[in-house]
């Protein structure tokens, strides 16, 4: 078992617009902490809560391919490459800015708020085209396991990323184990998305998360119905 660094939810960055509360995993925004920059390829994880009717206008983005994933509610996409879609909780949806795309989010509910969390990788080449991707996976697909969601290949019915990455999401309760492997010199970044989770002995709960460069192999136990996210990365 290699060392682990922790990043504890608490002590993450936080932007409270009212409509929209975010907490930041690295640097976003107005919030700088150069001991956070990201991980490897790994740039932005925020974790956003928006509020019922509300969402972020029409906006740009360049070179950085941004995924969703939806925890709870319904987040509405529209973009300039004339995508619109819902993304409910299990969706995973990638967008690869490229050459520049331009788009919007809000929250699909005039009742219920909508938590997701945003993440944005670095792309292994800049001036791409832009992309868009969605797929569903169910809770049954990542129950007491950790299922590829996203990779640079597309492999097992994932969906594509152009960088050297493999996401993968876990739903672990009470007794239910998971392990992944960390090989010689690539990372892996655990976050936790809800609930609780156990790593080496280390309790972790959501927002938490853990930075691992050491080879090995490491086996996440299951609390309090965990969701977790798991970052292989170049």
């Amino acid at each position: 078992m290699g060392r682990m660094k922790i990043r504890r939810a608490a002590d993450r960055g936080l932007a409270d617009h009212g409509w929209l509360k975010s907490f930041h995993t690295f640097s976003f925004a107005d919030y700088n902490d150069p001991a956070h920059m990201g991980f490897r390829a790994l740039r932005v994880i925020n974790d956003d809560r928006v509020a019922a009717g509300k969402g972020f206008g029409t906006h740009g983005h360049r070179d950085m391919e941004i995924l969703s994933y939806v925890l709870e509610g319904a987040l509405e996409h529209k973009d300039s490459m004339g995508t619109g879609s819902v993304i409910k909780p299990g969706d995973v949806q990638r967008m690869s800015a490229g050459t520049g795309v331009s788009h919007s989010e809000k929250n699909a509910s005039t009742s219920e708020p909508v938590h997701f969390l945003q993440i944005w990788i670095v792309p292994e080449a800049r001036n791409i085209a832009p992309g868009y991707e969605q797929k569903a996976f169910s809770d049954e697909d990542k129950r007491g396991k950790l299922r590829l969601v996203a990779s640079r290949d597309g492999r097992e019915g994932s969906i594509t990323v152009h960088q050297d990455v493999s996401v993968y999401a876990g739903l672990l309760d009470e007794g239910e184990r998971a392990s992944f492997v960390v090989n010689a010199g690539r990372g892996a970044w655990v976050h936790v998305a809800s609930g609780a989770i156990e790593l080496a002995g280390t309790r972790l709960v959501s927002g938490d998360a853990v930075a691992i460069e050491d080879e090995g192999t490491y086996v996440l136990a299951g609390k309090e119905r965990g969701e977790v996210l798991v970052f292989d990365l170049a």
